[in-house]
């Protein structure tokens, strides 16, 4: 495929103009599309930014279905795995008439494991209501045929009833199960085998690179090319995916199904039962060991209290005692049945993590997080950059790293160099809306330094005259849960429009209600700066409260911040702006999603103009016209609402 294919393929009088109705022809998209095309042709690697409207997807996906490779493609949530493989894949293989097999493939979680689900049948539950829903699933799973559990829309996401019905690789028996032959997940990997493309997700892509490292096989079939679209959260999960980690939830699931176990396969053995029950009883003494709040931070601080490190060495102990004895009793048993085998393996592996994560390793981060009941228990390496090349470099294929948000400024210096990659030829595709029309970008006047403690307060005082210039149709993003919950606050009864705060409702159906509401105010944090797509007059107006620098405080970041410096760099200028740069152009990237789209992008935060780091931001964004005026931004809502008036 040459540039001259790709021409006329996204020309006024192309196929895709012919088969979808608005399509316009964007110099961006074709430039992009180009790249992408060479790269699949003649290998290498290419790191493209590609703004909001450029349409990135359709630049990829006709060269990788064009390109007659093994291509996988992977994104960044399921969400949008969903929407590129059910809604934009079939309408671009439709445009141009494409032949080819195409899949979908999530990671284990995602799919009904028939025999947990017949456990889970024959063992009963705890509640009637977990019961009923176990009964909806048992319907389902009658009539799916692809097992995948999004199909069930009556159950939420977040239901207990999922984590019963579907396996980990901690508790699936692989090719030992008794309905392997019928399992979805099976089903949906040779599948994938069998596709010319593939839409992965990142976790399941680094899931497979993790794995084949450990030489335990492999989850993705080998391809000649990989496509990773949303490839600014690449380095946060091959961190994740590259360490070890112990939950509380592992060691619970590991006591519960080796009681099921015991009792189909070895009911004399009765010691197990006391066993499981040590391991149940010392995983809440690790929990409050390790403080009694919820938290998330560095090993060295966890615990309460005077005594906290020889309560917490206690606990460890007691942890390790629990796992090391059933593992010896699991071992004994294990030839008697293949599901007490797959635990006395678990059983192992639970007890290597445990003494994983809480030895010191100097290349690796030892941190905790704990929730309300659970907690787990991490090690991080600090540098994911070489295991991530050398794996690059063994796949040998041809790698595609796209994203609206990867350059600061113009440099991918950054992005390239966490993730270990060397000389790629790189391209940044500005946006094609017309942003010195369609937005204004408000920095306001005389706000406190954002350490002040009324700082929340008067990002609020001085956002309710935007929202009611917007009439309402707002996000207000927040740096921290502590600052959205205070805004909240300020904000009840003050406002002539709906309010929708994060946290009251799951994340999805908060998007459909400030979709169907036409003028709300949504508070929101962390998952609502990116992903988030809302068009037309629905949102008109983002407020951001401050510069999104990450918490000194987190481990993680802590560590770099360390490390950074013994090595003699700059942690501010080389690790933590960067960083904030990328966060801050997604958040402003919820404002302007169409040609047809207007408002306001208010930054509250006065270190933007302030600090001399604050015009790397300002170069980073899109070309807005900008002011310090609130009358400016009246006037500017005032003429678009007389525009649509007029319309």
């Amino acid at each position: 495929m040459n540039a001259a294919d790709i021409h006329d393929i996204f020309a006024d009088d192309g196929p895709l103009a012919a088969r979808l109705p608005g399509f316009a022809p964007r110099p961006q998209q074709q430039g992009l599309a180009e790249a992408v095309a060479r790269t699949l042709a003649d290998g290498g690697v290419l790191v493209a930014e590609a703004g909001t409207g450029t349409g990135k997807t359709f630049a990829y996906l006709v060269p990788a279905l064009l390109s007659g490779r093994k291509v996988i493609v992977s994104t960044g949530t399921k969400n949008l795995q969903d929407q590129l493989f059910h809604r934009d894949l079939p309408l671009v293989r439709e445009a141009l008439a494409a032949g080819g097999q195409v899949a979908l493939l999530k990671g284990r979680a995602n799919y009904l494991c028939l025999h947990r689900l017949q456990q889970a049948a024959d063992g009963g539950v705890r509640s009637i209501e977990l019961a009923q829903t176990l009964r909806t699933v048992e319907q389902w799973a009658g009539r799916t045929r692809s097992g995948d559990v999004s199909e069930l829309a009556e159950v939420s996401e977040d239901s207990p009833v999922w984590p019963l019905v579907t396996s980990t690789t901690d508790n699936c028996l692989g090719h030992e199960c008794p309905v392997f032959n019928d399992c979805h997940l099976v089903k949906a990997r040779r599948a994938a085998q069998e596709a010319d493309l593939v839409v992965v997700n990142h976790h399941l892509l680094l899931a497979d690179m993790a794995l084949r490292e450990e030489g335990f096989g492999e989850v993705l079939p080998a391809a000649d090319a990989y496509i990773v679209d949303e490839a600014h959260q690449l380095h946060e999960v091959a961190a994740s995916f590259f360490g070890v980690n112990l939950s509380s939830r592992q060691c619970l699931d590991l006591a519960r199904d080796a009681l099921v176990e015991q009792a189909a396969g070895a009911a004399e053995a009765a010691e197990l039962r006391v066993q499981t029950q040590a391991l149940e009883d010392a995983v809440p003494k690790l929990r409050l060991a390790l403080g009694r709040e919820a938290r998330r931070a560095a090993w060295r601080e966890a615990g309460d209290g005077p005594d906290r490190e020889a309560a917490l060495a206690e606990a460890v102990t007691g942890l390790e005692a629990a796992l090391a004895t059933l593992s010896t009793s699991l071992d004994a048993i294990a030839a008697r049945s293949k599901g007490l085998d797959h635990c006395a393996r678990r059983a192992r592996a639970l007890l290597e993590r445990l003494r994983t994560v809480t030895a010191g390793h100097s290349e690796f981060v030892q941190w905790f997080e704990t929730h309300k009941r659970g907690f787990s228990l991490n090690a991080t390496p600090l540098d994911v950059g070489e295991a991530f090349a050398e794996r690059m470099a063994r796949w040998g294929a041809s790698w595609v790293f796209t994203s609206a948000t990867l350059a600061v400024g113009e440099n991918f210096e950054h992005f390239c160099s966490r993730l270990g990659i060397a000389d790629p030829e790189t391209g940044l595709w500005a946006s094609p809306f017309d942003y010195a029309h369609q937005a204004v970008f408000y920095v306001p006047e005389d706000m406190p330094d954002p350490a002040a403690p009324n700082y929340t307060r008067a990002v609020v005082e001085a956002a309710l005259p935007v929202l009611e210039a917007t009439q309402g149709r707002a996000f207000l993003l927040f740096t921290s849960h502590r600052a959205l919950q205070e805004a909240a606050r300020l904000l009840e009864g003050r406002l002539d429009y709906p309010l929708l705060v994060q946290g009251e409702s799951p994340r999805g159906e908060m998007l459909a209600r400030f979709r169907r509401l036409g003028n709300a105010v949504l508070l929101g944090t962390g998952s609502f700066w990116e992903g988030v797509d809302v068009r037309g007059e629905a949102l008109s107006c983002v407020v951001i409260d401050k510069l999104p620098f990450a918490s000194p405080g987190d481990p993680l970041w802590q560590a770099r911040i360390e490390a950074e410096r013994a090595r003699g760099g700059n942690p501010f200028m080389d690790v933590q702006l960067p960083h904030a740069v990328i966060l801050l152009k997604q958040g402003a990237g919820r404002l302007i999603r169409d040609p047809q789209d207007r408002g306001v992008l208010m930054v509250c935060d006065p270190r933007l103009l302030s600090r001399p780091y604050g015009r790397v931001f300002l170069e980073s964004l899109p070309p807005m016209m900008r002011t310090r005026r609130l009358a400016s931004v009246v006037r500017f809502m005032s003429a678009q609402k007389d525009k649509e008036a007029e319309a």
